[in-house]
């Protein structure tokens, strides 16, 4: 299987630049795992969407660790983490932040910019979609363009810059969801399950006694935005290429002739097969291994494309849903 390496890049000095790497993520995901349990793979797509320079978006009920893996996240990495609850009343500038007039002693005044709670490293949006469609798109715009813009001045976010975006999947009463424009703006959508039976016996008997497991910093900002650089410098094999784009090409409607299009009203764009590009290079180093493979595009198909594409009225109505289509697609593709 011949490699696609990009022509500037030095092999040799790749590998030793991994070797490296490797091993300071497996101190990254070990710090992780004392405070977190059983959501392995939930930490795994968690590391995977920061190491490639996206954001996330986290589905789960209540109750299952979402805010304290982001708070785990922020330590463990050595990012400036905040939280923002939204709420139906929040409003842009509570996020973006705004200017105030203030008065010197002279009695001169003067606007001066008060940065929101935006402006860090990781923020935890917890449950995005209860907030109004305005407060939404402030938050998404500044996501994909890494800066505000406040009367006519630009302040850029601080790098690296995260959103973790959280959604309860239960109660859709007094919510606006995320149009389909702006799904597309998350790497990836990570859902949570319920931990299995050993990992909720050992959360029992860690997180209800004097002692709480705690957690340090491991790498720093610094340290992470070089690991983003390496994953994209990765070499991606052909056969992962070709995969990738029938992939996401068979779940297209009107551009596949397979059935399993018939069965979508939409379906992934281009920013689905760069999302697959990065995150396979990201899943594969963070495994310790120096180029992805077919298994890394079977194993994040589900969550870079379910969020990108939605099933016809008809299909919905012979119960199948995204999640069978995209089953039905790496059966073809992979």
């Amino acid at each position: 299987m011949s490699a696609i390496v990009q022509p500037e890049t030095n092999p040799e000095e790749i590998v030793h630049e991994a070797e490296e790497t490797v091993e300071l993520l497996g101190r990254v995901r070990e710090a992780v795992g004392r405070v977190i349990y059983g959501q392995d793979v939930v930490v795994e797509r968690a590391l995977t969407t920061l190491l490639s320079g996206g954001h996330g978006l986290v589905v789960g009920v209540p109750g299952l660790a979402k805010t304290k893996l982001v708070d785990t996240l922020g330590t463990v990495l050595g990012l400036e983490a905040r939280r923002i609850q939204f709420t139906p009343d929040l409003m842009p500038s509570d996020i973006l932040g705004a200017e105030v007039l203030e008065e010197s002693g002279e009695g001169k005044r003067a606007f001066r910019f008060i940065q929101g709670p935006i402006f860090a490293q990781l923020l935890m949006a917890d449950e995005i979609n209860r907030a109004s469609p305005r407060t939404q798109s402030a938050l998404l715009q500044a996501m994909q363009e890494q800066h505000v813009t406040i009367a006519g001045q630009r302040h850029d976010l601080p790098q690296p810059f995260h959103v973790l975006a959280t959604q309860n999947p239960l109660e859709q009463e007094g919510t606006y969801p995320l149009p389909e424009a702006q799904l597309d703006r998350f790497l990836m959508q990570i859902d949570i399950a319920y931990p299995g039976l050993e990992a909720e016996r050992r959360m029992l008997m860690e997180t209800t006694g004097a002692r709480e497991a705690k957690t340090e910093a491991v790498v720093n900002a610094e340290q992470l935005i070089k690991i983003q650089a390496l994953v994209r410098r990765m070499p991606v094999g052909e056969g992962v290429v070709e995969a990738i784009l029938k992939l996401v090409r068979s779940v297209r409607p009107g551009e596949s002739a397979s059935a399993l299009a018939d069965r979508l009203s939409w379906g992934p764009g281009p920013r689905a097969s760069q999302a697959l590009m990065l995150t396979v290079r990201a899943r594969a180093l963070l495994d310790g291994r120096l180029a992805p493979s077919l298994d890394d595009v079977e194993a994040l198909a589900m969550p870079i494309l379910q969020h990108r594409m939605a099933v016809t009225f008809a299909a919905r109505a012979e119960g199948i849903t995204v999640q069978d289509v995209i089953r039905g697609a790496m059966g073809e593709a992979l």
